[in-house]
């Protein structure tokens, strides 16, 4: 049941931070390209549709095995680990099941900010208190839910919008919740709170519609696709491969090295830039795409196999059969080499190397076809 635009231009849930804290990226992040998805966001995205749909449905999580996103699969191991530890804390949220929710829901601003919403997991209400609760089933950095900005956008937006209104009706406290399995972080806080960030956001997207909308570099920069072309991030890194590292004290190195984690993240996307420019034959002086190292591997198992037994070499090594590699240290113990006819090399992608690297630049067969029988029609 995934959702087609779920995520805002201007500002949403996941970039509110950033939009707070460095208005001009707005702007920026328009004059990149898109970035493709990973395996990691699929596989959050099926994760968020199953939660979904088992709190809208009588299903059970053994009835979704098998159901599919892009190139992910929902399997047994999802049940255990992300599922049912994430139905496990929504029981104790709520036991005696008592709160009314809605999920999977979009919330807007409305007029107050035009082009602003996003898609909150869960709203409810218990007692005199709404509840905002977001699943993260990533399991890398920890999310906390005090002053959780994402949070906070969904509340406000959630509040203007007619569908949600209900949960605010007289209540009297707020509280932002982070599921990210095996954990839950809980915040509870009062509405004065949600009214202030409210205020900062409509700020700061008024700042980030001006042609000089101030940039600020920090840790909102990790997830921002804008970090190749941002003034602010360039000229702190020019500022730094300045700095003498004998002149620095501790507190100085220690402050060095989380910024230098921002760098790392800058340097990644840089590099991922660069490589999709040369994907989409943009050019880019120095640097070409060049086949990965290739991976050898049997190219008729049929005949490896019989030759392999012919040399009384165990081709089988359960559940499958040995690699070209394994086969090679049998066969040295015997004195006799493996024949170069049983094998090929294929490589596992493309990557981006500099103009130097002696391996030849990837021909973008597809896109040379298609100009090609364009011009002959």
């Amino acid at each position: 049941m995934s959702q087609v635009a779920t995520h805002s231009n201007l500002v949403g849930g996941s970039t509110a931070s950033r939009v707070l804290a460095c208005p001009g990226s707005v702007a920026l992040v328009e004059k990149m390209p898109p970035r493709p998805s990973s395996s990691y966001a699929d596989e959050g995205t099926l994760l968020h549709d199953v939660m979904s749909d088992l709190l809208s449905s009588d299903k059970k999580p053994h009835d979704f095995l098998g159901r599919k996103y892009k190139d992910i699969t929902f399997t047994e191991d999802h049940i255990f680990s992300k599922i049912r530890p994430a139905l496990k804390a929504l029981e104790e949220i709520d036991p005696d099941g008592a709160m009314e929710i809605e999920v999977e829901t979009r919330v807007s601003f409305g007029e107050l900010i035009p082009g602003a919403f996003g898609s909150v997991d869960v709203i409810g209400r218990l007692g005199e208190r709404v509840i905002v609760l977001d699943w993260k089933f990533g399991d890398g950095v920890a999310v906390s839910a005090t002053n959780n900005k994402q949070l906070l956008f969904y509340a406000a937006a959630a509040r203007r919008t007619l569908k949600t209104q209900w949960a605010f009706k007289g209540a009297k406290q707020l509280e932002l919740i982070i599921v990210q399995p095996p954990y839950t972080r809980r915040w509870v806080t009062d509405f004065e709170t949600l009214n202030l960030f409210e205020l900062d956001l409509v700020r700061a997207v008024k700042l980030a519609q001006q042609p000089d909308a101030p940039v600020a570099h920090g840790d909102h920069c990790r997830w921002c696709t804008a970090k190749p072309i941002c003034p602010a991030m360039n000229g702190a890194i020019e500022r730094m491969v300045k700095i003498k590292h004998e002149n620095l004290d501790r507190d100085e190195i220690g402050r060095l090295l989380h910024t230098a984690a921002q760098f790392e993240d800058w340097i990644k996307d840089l590099r991922a830039l660069a490589f999709e420019m040369l994907k989409n034959d943009t050019p880019v002086p120095g640097w070409k795409m060049v086949a990965k190292k290739g991976q050898r591997e049997w190219r008729d198992e049929g005949d490896a196999i019989n030759w392999l037994k012919a040399q009384k070499i165990n081709p089988l090594h359960e559940p499958e059969m040995i690699s070209p590699a394994q086969a090679e240290k049998l066969l040295k113990k015997i004195k006799t080499y493996l024949p170069e006819e049983l094998v090929r090399v294929v490589s596992s992608g493309s990557t981006l190397a500099p103009e130097s690297d002696p391996r030849p630049a990837v021909l973008n067969i597809g896109r040379q076809l298609t100009a090609a029988l364009s011009k002959l029609q």
